[in-house]
């Protein structure tokens, strides 16, 4: 660990709770709940203008307002499919700097005036910071329109929503156990006091109820001794509270990840886990503690497995490009051949929608869309995102 470029408070309270706790050990999921969401200190809170954390990633919704606008496309048909409900609810859970919030409200109050009408618009923050910096930007429009809010799940009533749950790149920030196969025994990584690994018995049944869940034997003779992986309980915890206060509609998820048998291949030794800072990436997460993001993929199987055991069922997969093809980016693209625009910003326009397309980055995350509560004919309608697109 390097104590020159990490937080230093944050780490003495690490050391703290590595104290109090018992056999003066945490798991690698709570080392990396406290080093990204302590209140104070975490990377999420000291990052909260968003200048820090642009400097470290780029998501979809940095690259112009087309993300959203489409994406906005997509919650109309699912309104028109409910049959128009007022109000119709939208929860984005992890705004992060709140440019979808900005973009979708737009294109809805611009082009689908109806659906603007009827829309309540919920914004679920783990990170006080962050919700206090959108507070900030969207405060006026809140107060005056009166569509958007801020809520905790727990001020949300239980089967009370009528909408669309949402996020982007939300669940690969969620705090990871790590396992490792010792000899023929499946133990977990722990820190110590001193930022040491140590390798203990699992923390908690759940680690194995989840690879049961997605067919996956790490004690299988092609794993070798040593391998190590990721496992989001969090993410488990996070579909059952959706779940329970969505009545009617939809869950759409957009991560970067892999199916469980990708996920957990053999020749995957090292898992999934990987650090951001300013754009550079690495696997070393006590390196600058507080300062740098540490995420994991996405295991999809997963979240469509356990889905099903609160409600959910899945009405599709696909990566974004074919999703934002299908959706229209294909003609916005087009048209750009015959924009009377400069030629630098058409240039830097078609270099935006490209990047949201590319297999190789943005266009191979995954778009994973979950109903709870339709009926069979709204079941069986096709959402647009869902089509082949004409390419």
């Amino acid at each position: 660990m390097d104590i020159a470029e990490s937080n230093g408070v944050l780490c003495e309270i690490i050391v703290e709770q590595i104290v109090k706790s018992r056999g003066q050990r945490i798991t690698f999921a709570e080392f990396m709940e406290l080093a990204l969401y302590h209140p104070q200190q975490g990377y999420y809170a000291t990052n909260q203008s968003g200048q820090g954390i642009q400097s470290d990633f780029l998501t979809s919704s940095h690259l112009g307002a087309d993300f959203g606008e489409l994406l906005a496309q997509q919650f109309v048909q699912m309104w028109e499919l409910l049959e128009r409900p007022s109000p119709f609810t939208l929860i984005e859970m992890g705004a992060g700097q709140g440019l979808l919030v900005q973009d979708i409200l737009r294109a809805l109050h611009k082009d689908h005036v109806a659906c603007f009408e009827a829309l309540r618009y919920i914004i679920v923050e783990k990170s006080s910071a962050l919700a206090a910096e959108q507070q900030r930007r969207f405060g006026k429009f809140a107060e005056s329109s009166g569509r958007l809010t801020w809520q905790t799940w727990e001020e949300i009533s239980k089967n009370s929503i009528v909408g669309c749950c949402f996020s982007n790149e939300l669940v690969d920030a969620f705090p990871v156990h790590q396992v490792v196969r010792v000899g023929e025994t499946l133990q977990e990584i722990y820190l110590g006091a001193s930022f040491q690994e140590i390798i203990g018995e699992l923390s908690t049944s759940k680690l194995m109820e989840y690879f049961e869940s997605v067919d996956v034997n790490l004690m299988a003779p092609q794993y070798p001794d040593g391998y190590r992986s990721d496992v989001n309980l969090h993410a488990l915890d996070w579909l059952e509270m959706v779940s329970d206060r969505l009545h009617q509609g939809y869950l759409l998820t957009i991560d970067y990840g892999y199916s469980a048998q990708r996920y957990y291949s053999p020749t995957r030794t090292q898992g999934t886990l990987q650090c951001y800072y300013q754009h550079a990436h690495h696997n070393d997460p006590y390196w600058a503690i507080g300062r740098q993001d540490i995420t994991a993929h996405v295991n999809f199987t997963a979240l469509e497995r356990w889905s099903e055991r609160f409600g959910l069922q899945t009405m599709g997969f696909t990566q974004q490009g074919l999703f934002l093809m299908a959706l229209g980016l294909g003609d916005r693209i087009s048209a750009l051949s015959t924009s009377d625009q400069p030629l630098q910003d058409v240039l830097r326009r078609r270099e935006s929608l490209h990047a949201l397309i590319n297999p190789l980055g943005l266009g191979n995350f995954g778009v994973l869309i979950q109903s709870k509560g339709l009926s069979k004919t709204q079941q069986s309608q096709l959402l647009t995102g869902l089509s082949v697109p004409v390419l």
